[in-house]
């Protein structure tokens, strides 16, 4: 009996050190409250940490100012003078859609994963705007009020479109040398999917879309916040004004700049420039359209929601094969979903060793 049992017991132990081992690799999970306090040391809402877990019926000292941000990006629609420190029924209305655009969990509670999401620096334009200038929403991807979009000034040639840097609003961290090449790459991904072609203009007043670097109130209505809040901002169709935060330590290689709070410049232009062509947020977080981007991070390809929301407005470019795209959305899915493809194989394995064992 005793070696009958040994017998099994080993050819458990041997199947599940076998085929669990490679998959499970010893790791300690993070706190996530660690995580996200160690996150918002010099974010502008750090803050916010305090309402993790707050739900409708609440109470909290200076939820008000949690309101302002649901009123800035587009989510509540009430005065100043109204906002209070309640968890009432409109805020958990607004927590509801905010979690839905995001692509969150809809709990309508300010759980770890809103929070954080709320915390995470982001673009500057909102994400639903108000009455007058409402979102057109398709599948994910958006539009702004009327689909505005630039126009042709001759339907026989191609839409050409100049851009310029301020020679006035500039950054420390960059000098013109290593940014030009930042935005001559995040232009040519958007003209790689569409018939618009993008050069740089000699004078700055001449060009279509004019970028600067700017600080905090600088007259469009729209004034920056200092580190990791908002990154940057731009305008629709076609005013072609592009902002971005003068406070921010913008960089356009992390191994030169080793700030734990620097931002991709590439990632920021390819996403502004989106705004620039007509596009509006988008709640699927792989995409360019997402409107937040965590501080070291990189995310400049554009997904096929970026590219189906731009070419319903401006069109194919001939040369662009979805092909392509597809291989490069499905080789990251893959990779993604590879641990978890892994453990639910592994898992049905277990089932059936476990199985045959108190079988025998």
């Amino acid at each position: 009996m005793f070696r009958f049992f040994s017998y099994k017991t080993c050819l458990l132990f041997f199947f599940l050190f076998l085929f669990v081992s490679p998959v499970f690799p010893a790791r300690t999970l993070p706190d996530p409250l660690t995580e996200l306090t160690a996150r918002s040391q010099n974010a502008t809402w750090h803050n916010f940490l305090k309402f993790i877990d707050a739900g409708k019926g609440s109470q909290l000292t200076g939820m008000a100012e949690l309101k302002k941000y649901f009123q800035r990006f587009g989510y509540l629609k009430i005065p100043d003078h109204n906002l209070t420190d309640i968890f009432d029924e409109k805020f958990e209305s607004a927590v509801l859609k905010y979690q839905k655009n995001l692509g969150l969990l809809e709990t309508g509670k300010l759980d770890t994963n809103t929070v954080q999401q709320i915390m995470s620096p982001r673009c500057g334009v909102t994400d639903e705007i108000h009455k007058s200038n409402k979102l057109h929403v398709t599948q994910h991807f958006a539009y702004f009020y009327g689909q505005p979009r630039w126009v042709k000034s001759d339907a026989n040639q191609p839409l050409m479109l100049t851009y310029a840097f301020s020679p006035k609003f500039t950054t420390d961290d960059l000098t013109l040398v290593e940014i030009r090449p930042v935005f001559q790459r995040a232009f040519s991904r958007w003209s790689s999917v569409i018939p618009v072609n993008f050069t740089e203009a000699k004078k700055y007043n001449s060009a279509d879309i004019k970028i600067g670097f700017y600080q905090g109130d600088h007259g469009d209505g729209e004034a920056f916040d200092g580190v990791l809040g908002v990154l940057a901002h731009a305008f629709s169709p076609e005013n072609g004004r592009l902002h971005l935060d003068g406070a921010e330590t913008w960089a356009v290689d992390f191994k030169a700049q080793k700030s734990k709070v620097a931002v991709d410049l590439e990632s920021v232009a390819t996403h502004e420039i989106g705004h620039i062509l007509g596009l509006a947020h988008t709640s699927v977080k792989e995409a360019v359209m997402y409107p937040s981007l965590s501080p070291r991070t990189k995310k400049v390809d554009l997904k096929i929601d970026d590219v189906e929301g731009v070419q319903a407005l401006y069109g194919s470019n001939p040369n662009f094969k979805y092909s392509s795209l597809l291989e490069s959305d499905i080789s990251a899915s893959w990779s993604i979903g590879l641990e978890i493809r892994s453990f639910n194989w592994v898992n049905c394995l277990i089932m059936v060793v476990l199985m045959l064992y108190f079988s025998l």
